[in-house]
């Protein structure tokens, strides 16, 4: 690879061992993408800031220790604590070394943003900006929606490209790699199966279908809004390998459909009304009527817009006392729901706040006897696997009302 000076310098120890040890993971990395120079990033967004067992922290201490600083601005994923309610039921000794972890990454000189959905703070990337973001739902927003540029970078090696501020030159970094390979058509669908369970679900049906090509979205309504993006493409991300897409006439690559596919011809797939209900039926293992023990919502984050849907459906209703209703969000949506008045509102009505992690792989609901339920796709995806629970899928309407009643519960 061709390498600057800088980049030259720093992989041979002149800048000391830990920008060596990153650049090296990087070179080795273009290498193995066939790139032929590195890029210079703007900003990045690490994710290995989740604890995953002792090379978690082994890792970020190593860097730490060896007098490493970030070089570009660089927010934090979601961690495994939530340390401003300190919920968990982890043992001492985890919590110490997740503790541990957490101050580590502020350390090294990154932003305590602790979120799955940096796109909702105050700055974020623009058209056409190279970055360096880890967490499948931020990378596919990233790309997506915001027309930023970044491949999926995964845990250790986001932070190497945070500490030396490059990346390779490949994978969607590149124009010629953003190209849609493959449309989507949404056609001869009921006019009103726009709702908030939809995009979840149709995204959940992407990603098994597409895997990890770049799909071309015919037919979604112009109105579209970001959350609703959001949840299509967090979905995508989870049950495939979904990195960015073009919705026709709304996300900023794709003014029009030869714009999507820069002039190239690929195939086209229908998406039907069975394709969506198969969708609901695997995500929703649960039966009408049965005991729920919690409802899980915010995974990503809950944003502003949707506490305020929230609020509107919880209005002089009571969660049931049997029930927990979590809802994940960050610290900056927090300061916005205590300056609005909205976070007594919610506590009242029997919701839970959770900030700095997310409860989908966390322990902080504790063992639950009955179903668990969600509006996220994602949530729904991996929740089994990592809780141990039933999962019920259903809109943020249908997770209220079942909480109220505390028993699953769908509109007919």
């Amino acid at each position: 690879m061709d390498l600057t000076s800088y980049e030259h310098d720093a992989l041979q120890g002149r800048y000391g061992p830990a920008l060596a040890f990153a650049m090296r993971l990087l070179l080795q990395l273009g290498k193995s993408l066939k790139a032929k120079r590195m890029i210079p990033v703007t900003r990045a967004h690490i994710d290995g800031c989740l604890y995953h067992g002792q090379v978690s922290l082994d890792f970020v201490q190593r860097m730490l220790v060896a007098g490493a600083k970030v070089k570009v601005p660089t927010t934090l994923n979601v961690g495994s604590l939530d340390r401003l309610h300190q919920r968990s039921h982890y043992d001492s000794k985890t919590i110490e070394a997740m503790q541990a972890q957490m101050e580590a990454y502020q350390a090294l000189g990154c932003i305590p943003s602790w979120t799955c959905a940096p796109y909702q703070l105050p700055s974020r990337p623009g058209l056409g900006e190279q970055i360096a973001w880890a967490e499948s739902n931020a990378i596919v927003f990233a790309n997506a929606v915001l027309g930023a540029r970044t491949n999926r970078y995964g845990d250790f090696i986001d932070l190497c490209a945070a500490l030396m501020g490059c990346v390779p030159e490949a994978g969607l970094h590149l124009t010629e790699n953003r190209r849609g390979q493959i449309v989507v058509q949404l056609g001869h669908l009921p006019e009103d199966i726009f709702d908030e369970t939809f995009y979840p679900l149709f995204g959940h049906w992407l990603g098994q279908r597409v895997g990890r090509a770049i799909p071309v979205l015919m037919g979604l309504p112009q109105q579209t809004t970001e959350d609703q993006l959001k949840a299509l493409g967090a979905a995508s991300a989870s049950s495939g390998s979904v990195a960015m897409f073009h919705a026709v006439g709304i996300t900023p690559e794709a003014p029009n459909l030869e714009a999507a596919l820069q002039g190239q011809e690929v195939p086209v797939i229908w998406v039907s009304l069975e394709d969506l209900k198969e969708a609901r039926a695997s995500l929703n293992g649960v039966a009408d009527g049965d005991l729920l023990s919690a409802v899980m919502l915010g995974t990503p984050h809950y944003s502003l817009k949707e506490f305020e849907h929230l609020l509107s459906l919880l209005d002089h209703q009571n969660i049931h006392p049997e029930v927990g209703f979590w809802v994940n969000t960050h610290r900056y949506v927090l300061a916005q729901l205590e300056a609005k008045g909205w976070q007594e509102r919610l506590e009242k009505s029997g919701v839970r706040l959770v900030v700095d992690t997310c409860t989908y792989f966390n322990t902080i609901i504790g063992t639950q006897k009955g179903a668990v339920m969600t509006s996220s796709a994602k949530c729904a995806y991996y929740a089994p696997g990592n809780l141990g629970v039933r999962m019920a899928f259903g809109s943020t309407l249908e997770c209220v009302e079942s909480a109220v009643r505390g028993q699953v519960w769908h509109v007919s």
